[in-house]
């Protein structure tokens, strides 16, 4: 169990409020509004401790950086915006694409990314 600092405090903030995955410089912009002294290096060892200690889970995108969300949450999907390169949730789920996987091998699990341009970029 990690000691509860001001950095750490501001750095689980961000993410909760932000209601999306973000990426270690959006987290930093973030948690900075608390804490302006807050570095780099404090956010990525506080995620690598988040991670450990099971609070917050990594949202890989193929040729991104990593993005980071509390964990725990219902089996959801991601859409990333390819303008402002956010990454939103997305709450459905096509269902059962076990069905997709070649006979005889058996699928463990899905993710499925949307890339498109989020309301905001498209306004």
């Amino acid at each position: 169990m990690q000691r509860k600092t001001l950095q750490r405090t501001a750095i689980r903030q961000a993410i909760t409020v932000s209601g999306r995955p973000l990426s270690p410089i959006e987290i930093l912009e973030s948690a900075q509004s608390e804490v302006p002294s807050l570095g780099i290096a404090t956010v990525y060892r506080n995620l690598r401790s988040l991670l450990e200690e099971g609070w917050l889970q990594e949202v890989a995108l193929p040729g991104q950086s990593s993005r980071y969300e509390v964990a725990g949450k219902d089996h959801h999907h991601h859409f990333h915006c390819r303008l402002c390169d956010r990454v939103f949730e997305i709450e459905a789920c096509p269902g059962s694409i076990k069905e997709l996987a070649p006979p005889g091998f058996r699928s463990e699990g899905h993710e499925i990314i949307l890339y498109g341009v989020c309301r905001l970029c498209a306004a």
